[in-house]
């Protein structure tokens, strides 16, 4: 179980070997160093440079693409996809950026988790491959940057957080509404008091769903223009049908809402982020609450100080997508995605922002620095993990048809055989962890 030592560790231990030798023996050895890997050319020095390669780019991943590349300190040098177009298409967008034609392309995410020159990944599959991913890039030593949702069940949620501790990798996971202002502000009325006693909090989600039927079958195509076995890795095999991952007439993956590839029965396709700003504002980060129950669309739980969490999908105020709005005995906010706050009176602190809430770009700046420093990203495997096992049991309520009760500590449901057999899911081999 070896870690890798990246580029940038490498350099900074050389050099503290390197001037310790010096004082101990008296001898200055000249060593040629090319003015590019010290910052003469302008670019950051090649130990500021993190060194990102891409697994599963797509949609969402190549706008969150787009803003590691606008950073100074980061160069793409790798992507690794299923679909052959979808390699080209990043390598393209890659390379425009950067002004280079070296971004290397493949086809199998092990082959670029086995180059040593790899700092950090982001990774952007869908949702079957999030967990399994994000602990292979830990154990090949690599950080990460994993879009939601972290992990398809409870126990893989353990298991990630468990392995990015255990690696000591910095995680950060893709709820970058931690990292956007009016979000961030409205947590804080929360947190301050100046809301009075917060007693309920509400999330918005999608309308929930669960589909566990097949597609027709189309050709199978040639693996090295889509991989289809390495696209449904560790989920259930079915036959091959192109509109699950968006591939020849498709615009669109259609795989959401198939209990085999999504989470929670689509719950955390929004849940993943608007129950992580509830736990945050009442700062339940580390835990999740204690019994769940579901009332039509509509989905609660409450935690074991009395604070209620609502999860709807609909009666909110018209502030955008993945609104949220929390609730205290001097008052209340709701705030969404178009960066608009809404208050219940004039006296509280109303800070608005311009930045939309599917904006990641102080979210990714916040996991480079973390790679960097070493520190805890905002949004890390403990802090996810918490939320998103608050999700998983919320949507397993909801899908039992009734009432849960919920032990934080052990992660299990209590005297209840037949949800905690749902706490974890099989992995197709070889992708068992």
């Amino acid at each position: 179980m070896k870690r890798h030592i990246s580029r940038r560790r490498f350099l900074k231990n050389g050099a503290s070997a390197l001037a310790l030798s010096f004082g101990t023996v008296g001898v200055a050895v000249p060593t040629l160093i090319p003015g590019r890997a010290i910052g003469l050319d302008g670019k950051k020095p090649a130990s500021e440079t993190v060194l990102l390669g891409g697994i599963g780019i797509n949609h969402r991943g190549g706008y969150d693409l787009g803003f590691f590349l606008n950073q100074p300190d980061v160069r793409f040098i790798a992507i690794a996809d299923v679909a052959k177009s979808r390699r080209e298409r990043v390598k393209k967008q890659a390379e425009e950026a950067q002004n280079t034609t070296d971004v290397a392309m493949y086809r199998d995410f092990r082959e670029l988790l086995d180059r040593k020159d790899v700092d950090a990944v982001l990774s952007a599959t869908g949702d079957r491959w999030h967990a399994h991913m994000a602990i292979y890039a830990a154990r090949a030593g690599k950080d990460v940057y994993s879009e939601k949702p972290c992990a398809i069940s409870i126990e893989l949620c353990r298991k990630l957080a468990e392995t990015m501790k255990l690696y000591g990798t910095v995680f950060q996971g893709g709820t970058q509404r931690r990292s956007v202002s009016n979000f961030r502000n409205a947590c804080e009325l929360a947190r301050s008091g100046k809301l009075g006693k917060i007693h309920t909090v509400h999330a918005s989600i999608y309308y929930l769903e669960h589909k566990t039927g097949w597609l027709p079958e189309q050709p199978l195509p040639d693996s090295q223009e889509f991989d289809w076995d390495l696209w449904l890795g560790p989920a259930p095999w079915r036959p091959y049908n192109g509109a699950y991952a968006g591939i020849g007439e498709s615009t669109w993956s259609a795989w959401r809402g198939y209990f085999d590839f999504d989470s929670g029965f689509r719950h955390l396709d929004w849940g993943a982020h608007t129950v992580d700003l509830c736990q945050w504002a009442i700062g339940a980060d580390g835990t999740t609450p204690v019994k769940y129950w579901s009332e039509g669309d509509r989905m609660y739980a409450v935690y074991d100080n009395g604070v209620k969490l609502v999860m709807r999908p609909d009666g909110w105020l018209g502030l955008g997508t993945c609104p949220v709005r929390f609730e205290g005995t001097d008052g209340w906010v709701e705030t969404g995605d178009s960066g608009k706050t809404l208050l219940s009176n004039d006296s509280l602190n109303n800070n608005t922002s311009e930045i939309e809430g599917t904006n990641p770009r102080d979210h990714i700046r916040n996991f480079l620095d973390c790679v960097k420093t070493r520190r805890q990203p905002v949004c890390n495997a403990d802090v996810i993990r918490s939320s998103h096992v608050a999700c998983h049991a919320a949507s397993l309520s909801w899908f039992l048809k009734r009432e849960l009760n919920f032990d934080p500590s052990t992660e299990t449901f209590v005297n209840d055989d037949e949800a905690n057999r749902l706490r974890t899911r099989a992995s197709r081999v070889p992708w068992t962890l």
